[in-house]
């Protein structure tokens, strides 16, 4: 079953990524670290509940959102194979 994603999980994602490239720009403190900690933590919660409320593995929800933040292309190409194939079946 293909993982629909929210744009608030991308988001998410989008903002941790954003905090950690930030945060290791620099040398470490505590202070710097900390809205990338926070960020991945709302990105870890929100990943959690949307498996649970999908019945989806919270390991291939998180998967598939770090694929869709890190490699849009390779996304966008996932997501266009497998809607091929879906037409294929009908």
């Amino acid at each position: 079953m293909p993982i629909e994603l929210s744009d608030e999980l991308i988001q998410l994602q989008q903002a941790a990524v954003a905090a950690q490239q930030e945060a290791q720009s620099g040398p470490y403190s505590a202070e710097a670290w900390g809205p990338w900690l926070e960020a991945a933590q709302a990105s870890q919660a929100a990943i959690t509940e949307h498996a649970e409320a999908t019945s989806q593995s919270r390991f291939d929800v998180e998967a598939e959102v770090k694929l869709a933040v890190l490699n849009p292309e390779g996304y966008a190409e996932k997501k266009r194979k497998e809607a091929e194939k879906a037409a294929a079946k009908k």
